[in-house]
């Protein structure tokens, strides 16, 4: 029988906890009276999840593990190339996320959109720092993508297969996966969940993870905006370093005409590395965006029917 639901945990450190969570999901999906599969991707973890999940594997409950830990993107795309529902619900293995609230994210599905984020705001239970840095960190996520949206990064997700598919997660791209859905033509929304306080152990939750996760909005937003279109970035800058440059050496002429020495002054040599940037930037650019060209025509010449 066709797989219904897959449920996704990535777990790394988290034994204690999936003893207690793992059985709670699978009550929630035996009541729901759909096929489904549990999948725990082990992200090189230490404390024993290994023999733990021994005891808790099943037909519906597999379990794959890393041999070091990679990250949970890697943990995710390691889940998605083994999950085969035609629903696939994203949870965090701490305990945090709510398992009744899966039947809640698949009716939003039901209801048209592809992608649903499970929002903790207003509901968190985290500590006071980790609570508000993740609120600084939407809503500068929300400005730059321009994907609306108040808990980008929250663990609880639900979405459709073609979604998934869809994702390509390294990184901390983990924390983007409502924006990259947005970018590709998908639905995405959010409904308000419960979230509860850990339940064992420790957060993963670093200083590193906070500036990891904004250098990649970074790549994110190059990668939504401008993938297409390279020259209009590198392009953009290389313009802008040229005018300044210029700028500068049309002063330095000035002051040469004028009798002026110029052979010390700082803003020659800033002219001259300015206009020097400028042109590599935008050489870099076209060869970009000969890049894109050329993949654009493969992909259109692998999809054509010379047949007719």
């Amino acid at each position: 029988m066709p797989t219904h639901i897959s449920v996704v945990l990535p777990a790394y450190n988290e034994a204690e906890n999936l003893v207690e969570v793992i059985p709670e999901i699978t009550d929630v999906l035996d009541q729901m009276g759909k096929p489904y599969q549990v999948l725990v991707v082990d992200d090189g973890s230490t404390d024993g999840t290994r023999e733990i999940m021994a005891g808790l594997r099943s037909s519906q409950v597999g379990y794959v593990r890393l041999r070091a830990n990679a990250g949970k993107s890697a943990a995710l795309s390691v889940g998605f190339e083994r999950a085969d529902g035609d629903f696939v619900i994203l949870m965090d293995a701490d305990g945090q996320d709510d398992p009744h609230e899966i039947p809640r994210l698949l009716e939003a599905l039901d209801g048209g959109l592809d992608l649903v984020t499970g929002s903790r705001a207003g509901h968190r239970q985290d500590r006071f720092i980790k609570r508000n840095t993740s609120k600084i960190y939407n809503w500068t996520t929300s400005k730059v993508s321009g994907v609306e949206g108040r808990d980008f990064n929250s663990g609880l997700k639900a979405m459709r297969r073609e979604v998934m598919g869809s994702l390509d997660l390294y990184g901390e791209l983990h924390r983007y996966i409502p924006v990259l859905a947005a970018w590709g033509g998908f639905r995405v929304g959010e409904v308000p969940v419960a979230h509860h306080e850990r339940r064992h152990g420790t957060t993963k939750f670093g200083g590193a993870r906070f500036w990891r996760g904004f250098l990649d909005l970074i790549t994110v937003k190059f990668l939504t905006t401008y993938n297409a279109r390279p020259f209009h970035f590198f392009g953009g800058v290389g313009a802008l370093f040229g005018v300044v440059g210029s700028g500068l050496l049309v002063w330095m002429l000035v002051e040469k005409v004028l009798g002026h020495a110029i052979g010390t002054r700082p803003a020659l040599v800033t002219g001259v590395l300015l206009v020097i940037v400028s042109v590599q930037f935008l050489s870099f650019g076209l060869l970009a965006e000969l890049m894109v060209h050329l993949g654009r025509r493969r992909s259109v010449d692998a999809v054509v029917d010379v047949n007719g």
